[in-house]
């Protein structure tokens, strides 16, 4: 009986050693298979080669924080892209879960998918650093775990976005230009604790200090929301006074509301790709609104499930993909291309991937739910 016993216990043993070395990627040689989609991040980005599961899939999102319309967005545009015809074919099911800003309650949803047997996870990270070990459970398991826009400190995991601190850069070299002798700056921040919040202040913050010119910062968190954004700008002016330019990370359309309701007089502005933003970008342009709009549209996240497709299909892949930023700058906002007077004003305009084969319309996202499904 013990050796039958043991017999069993180390056939069981031998075949989970067996599954876990079968799910670990190959280090190979690029390009990527399809590598205007899947850029690699750096020269010496590694490309991987994960063992070719059959479908159809079962794959997962877990978001964290959900209350404001990128998120919302994004949510929408993940389900709006799992339902085209031939991505669905792939799938056999597709799970949304947000969890709000509680890390441990997003790494709990995390393990939940990994202990319920999905093929692949797709998270936009609260934190970059606090998911050590339940990265190590997905890797274990042979589930791949692709995170998005706030991306994970892992090389364990397959990382999709777009240059964050590139963006702050590209935000403050325009206020540099804008506002020549320096000055007083709103810097309205994101999410705290988030990758994305983190690499856009130091890219803005780096920049500024390094361009010999006097700025007087001033920090204030808005949460790429627009409520939270316009209250936490017109407490900022009815504390500060007059500020010579501003720098937001989302919830745009709320600080230039704010301005405007505040009687505070246009100043050049670098920010995200929300349509309301943009139209008062073109409107006010002549009144001193000079805008650099720019961003990573919510479907990154679509790219994120195209990627955990083809890992598990048997693609090659780069462990960290870089995707595009959508940029456009006064005065070159056209009406019907860059921004849309009659579409909503929180719609992220900044949304499509056409390297990917990824183009929304805003008709096809907003047809969807927030809701965890």
């Amino acid at each position: 009986m013990k050796t039958l016993l043991g017999g069993v216990i180390a056939a069981a043993a031998m075949t989970m050693l067996s599954t876990t070395a079968m799910a670990e990627p190959e280090v190979v040689s690029g390009p990527a298979a399809d590598p205007e989609c899947f850029a690699a991040w750096a020269p010496e980005t590694k490309f991987l080669k994960y063992p070719k599961k059959e479908g159809p899939y079962r794959i997962a999102l877990a978001n964290g924080y959900i209350a404001n319309t990128w998120r919302i967005q994004m949510i929408q545009t993940a389900k709006a892209y799992a339902a085209q015809p031939e991505v669905a074919a792939k799938l056999k099911e597709f799970k949304v879960v947000s969890t709000g800003e509680d890390v441990p309650a997003q790494i709990s949803a995390i393990n939940n998918f990994i202990d319920s047997g999905y093929d692949a996870i797709v998270v936009n990270a609260q934190n970059p650093t606090a998911f050590a070990p339940v990265i190590k459970r997905a890797k274990d398991a042979g589930v791949v775990l692709v995170a998005f826009d706030n991306i994970l400190d892992t090389e364990d995991a397959i990382n999709v976005n777009v240059d964050q601190k590139g963006l702050g850069v590209l935000w403050a070299n325009w206020l540099i230009d804008k506002v020549p002798n320096g000055g007083k700056i709103l810097e309205v921040r994101g999410v705290a604790g988030t990758s994305v919040d983190t690499d856009r202040h130091n890219g803005i913050k780096e920049t500024l200090d390094a361009s010999g010119k006097k700025w007087d910062v001033v920090e204030v968190v808005g949460k790429w929301d627009d409520p939270t954004a316009q209250k936490a700008t017109a407490d900022a002016i009815a504390v500060q006074g007059k500020f010579d330019g501003i720098t937001a990370q989302g919830g745009d359309t709320g600080v230039v509301q704010a301005m405007i309701d505040a009687k505070h007089p246009f100043v050049p502005f670098g920010g995200e790709t929300e349509n309301g933003f943009r139209k008062f970008c073109a409107k006010y342009s002549g009144e001193g609104l000079k805008c650099t709009s720019a961003g990573s549209g919510p479907a990154q996240v679509a790219v994120a499930i195209k990627t955990a497709i083809a890992a598990l299909e048997g693609e090659v892949i780069p462990q960290t993909v870089k995707l595009p930023l959508a940029i456009v700058s006064d005065p070159d906002f056209k009406e019907g291309t860059d921004y849309f007077p009659n579409e909503s004003d929180n719609f992220f305009v900044g949304n499509s991937f056409p390297t990917c084969g990824i183009n929304f319309s805003a008709q096809e996202i907003m047809g969807q739910s927030k809701e965890n499904q």
